[in-house]
């Protein structure tokens, strides 16, 4: 039986003579069988309760332990838990090593399975919201032509929103839609006053078939060889474009309905004059840098076009000119009111033809 003491002889000695203290972990130093001895210094403790003597020690030994070092650690997709984990020197090779963006950027469960969504499905008979106007199709009809715009949308890759009561919206005027549909149908063409509004919905939906089949029919196909006209004139655009600044620019400082121009429009590349015309089959005769700058000469007028080499004459290069501006919505009127009678050299004369042009602006 073991007897309670006071706190000085409180030591029990076991079985390696060593005397600890099971209440207060002092040691007292003295001597057991096997001669083992301690250091009053170092490991004899005032009688403290058991939690400071705790905290004492662990001060005590935190000061002969090296400093921590910082292991960074990833995640992966290994099933053991040890993996994770790896010693001191593979881990300050790690932390000086710069991560990669796949250690860095993971995408997470939630957005991988977001990106690998099922494609949207659709139902046979297709109700559409184009610009306000409704449409009833079947969904083959949209997706006739796979390398259109319709069959990109109707695929199931594509988000379409719907309106209130469930239609799906396209964001386009619907004036022409129903010509779109007609010919992903049957093959249906428009009637030529809306064969140019059909082509630009055509080109907006990438619809390639019909594309082909406008173009091979009036207007499209005049204005194909009307245009191959006007790339033989340089500047065509621009002389336009300059043709309603000026108008505009003196209509408002007159303060005027309408504007007058003097335009130059000519075919020959050479000046002439009536009694040389009869000496040459052909105008296009060569003449040395020297002599083709005696020639060099710019009629006094706002605009001159040309010259070009073509059978289109003047006459037709006037009405592509009021064409034009009729289609930017300027009213134009143009008469011949003479030549440009400038003398160049000896008896050669300008002779060039010149218009006026008449803008009306309201």
């Amino acid at each position: 039986m073991q007897q309670n003491g006071s706190s000085g002889s409180s030591g029990s000695t076991g079985s390696d003579g060593c005397s600890r203290d099971r209440q207060t972990l002092s040691f007292s130093g003295s001597t057991g069988s096997e001669g083992c001895s301690r250091d009053r210094q170092t490991l004899s403790f005032s009688p403290l309760p058991a939690a400071t003597t705790r905290v004492r020690r662990f001060i005590q030994e935190r000061r002969t332990l090296p400093l921590p070092r910082v292991m960074v650690v990833f995640s992966g997709d290994s099933d053991k838990p040890g993996d994770a984990m790896s010693s001191s020197d593979s881990a300050e090779d790690e932390y000086r090593k710069p991560a990669s963006p796949a250690q860095n950027f993971t995408l997470s469960p939630p957005i991988r399975s977001s990106l690998n969504a099922q494609d949207q499905e659709f139902p046979e008979v297709i109700s559409l919201n184009v610009g306000g106007t409704y449409f009833t199709t079947r969904l083959s009809t949209l997706r006739r032509f796979e390398d259109t715009m319709l069959a990109a949308m109707f695929s199931g890759r594509h988000y379409i929103p719907r309106d209130a009561d469930g239609r799906y919206f396209i964001d386009r005027d619907g004036s022409y839609f129903g010509d779109i549909l007609n010919f992903l149908r049957e093959g249906e063409l428009p009637h030529r006053d809306r064969v140019r509004a059909v082509h630009r919905e055509a080109q907006y939906y990438s619809i390639g078939p019909l594309l082909d089949s406008l173009e091979d029919i009036q207007p499209l196909t005049g204005e194909k060889v009307r245009q191959a006209f006007l790339d033989l004139l340089p500047y065509y655009r621009e002389n336009l474009e300059r043709i309603m600044e000026i108008a505009k620019l003196r209509a408002m400082q007159k303060k005027a309905r309408f504007a007058k121009l003097k335009i130059c429009v000519y075919k020959e590349e050479m000046p002439i004059t009536p009694y040389e015309r009869p000496l040459f089959n052909s105008l296009r005769f060569e003449r040395s840098d020297s002599e083709a700058k005696l020639f060099e000469h710019h009629c006094e007028v706002d605009v001159s076009f040309g010259p070009w080499e073509a059978v289109a004459d003047v006459y037709d290069l006037l009405h592509c000119i009021v064409s034009d501006l009729a289609e930017r919505g300027i009213t134009a009127e143009q008469q011949c009111i003479g030549v440009c009678d400038k003398h160049l050299i000896n008896h050669y004369y300008c002779k060039r033809p010149i218009y006026e042009f008449k803008i009306t602006w309201w």
